[in-house]
């Protein structure tokens, strides 16, 4: 399976700017080609590439004022395997994070789900949050949480994959987020999409079932949204202007959207 992935992001800065990048395939990914330009008014500038124990690949530099123009390009070859488990998982994917608010939805997930163990109570919960919430472009902020995604009954791929999340954490079970790049995701965008650790390994399920899940690529992990932005900057002001993401499969998979998968 050969994936070819991009994004093409342009920005404004009003001053000396303090940015992260989280928009490379995952240290562990097998490529045959890669490449990343950060150009600042026609000038290349260097960044800093640092890793975290996931394997996400942060591009991190300081640039402006100016029109900062970023293109990342990857050709990915096969499947990675899933990185090891670390056991310091068990202990931050069950607790509740800024999204994903598990002690609050607490009587809701064992009102729901009570009695469900394992790869059973996983694929309730995805089947769930699939038939509980309708995928509406735009109907959620940056702010809002799995709480609020449960109230308004709609969100976009985040919003889903907080709730699978949070309510999975609510029945002492491991949760976290992963952005990638999904081949076959329309509109296309960076995705996120859930994982649970079950029977001492991490599977992977969307509950937008908007994309196959065997032709992802990861970006990033971590506790939920917060921890995988694809950008965040600090000093002074940023405007982001465009952002165009692609991810493309030499031949598109079929996923039933029950089967048991893990992300490479």
């Amino acid at each position: 399976m050969q994936r070819t992935v991009s994004s093409h992001l342009e920005m404004n800065l009003a001053g000396n700017t303090d940015m992260v990048f989280s928009i490379a395939a995952v240290s562990s990914a097998e490529l045959a080609s890669e490449s990343a330009t950060y150009v600042l008014d026609g000038t290349p500038l260097d960044f800093t590439e640092l890793t975290d124990r996931h394997g996400t690949r942060l591009h991190r530099l300081a640039a402006g004022p100016g029109s900062l123009v970023v293109d990342y390009r990857a050709v990915v070859e096969g499947r990675s395997e899933p990185a090891p488990v670390d056991p310091l998982d068990q202990v931050i994917y069950l607790r509740p994070s800024r999204y994903c608010e598990s002690d609050s939805l607490l009587p809701t997930a064992r009102s729901e789900f009570g009695g469900l163990v394992g790869h059973e109570l996983l694929s309730a919960v995805t089947l769930w949050v699939w038939n509980k919430l309708s995928y509406v472009p735009g109907s959620s902020r940056v702010t809002d949480g799995a709480a609020g995604t449960l109230m308004a009954r709609r969100g976009v791929c985040r919003d889903y994959a907080h709730l699978v999340i949070a309510l999975l954490r609510a029945l002492d079970v491991p949760a976290r987020m992963a952005a990638v790049y999904a081949p076959g995701l329309s509109p296309m965008d960076f995705h996120a999409v859930a994982e649970a650790f079950i029977d001492g390994e991490w599977w992977v399920v969307d509950a937008t079932r908007l994309a196959p899940r065997q032709s992802m690529v990861r970006i990033s992990t971590g506790r939920d949204a917060a921890d995988i932005a694809f950008l965040t900057n600090h000093w002074a002001d940023l405007v982001l202007n465009k952002l165009t993401v692609l991810a493309i499969v030499d031949e598109l998979p079929t996923d039933d959207g029950i089967q048991q998968l893990q992300l490479g």
